[in-house]
């Protein structure tokens, strides 16, 4: 299991996630809020404003304060640190 900082120390399972998304937009606020009252919602931001929203294969959604770009370099970097057996 390969483990991706999303800010903060906190790590989630790469193998988990299946998109990274801006909360911007109003079908995602939508989600996040029907998250929210279902239980399902994790807020990693630490109180800071929310910049990305991964979406988890168990139906959970993280709130994290690193914008998508950030979390997409980041899973990058432990792809090609897969591939190079590292």
């Amino acid at each position: 299991m390969r483990l991706v900082g999303i800010g903060f120390g906190n790590l989630v399972a790469a193998e988990r996630v299946i998109s990274i998304v801006s909360p911007d937009s109003a079908p995602i606020k939508r989600m996040i809020q029907d998250l929210r009252e279902k239980g399902l919602l994790v807020d990693a931001s630490f109180g800071r404003s929310t910049r990305s929203v991964l979406l988890m294969d168990s139906g959970n959604a993280i709130l994290s304060a690193l914008p998508p770009e950030t979390l997409a370099e980041r899973f990058h970097e432990k792809n090609e640190q897969e591939d190079n057996g590292q």
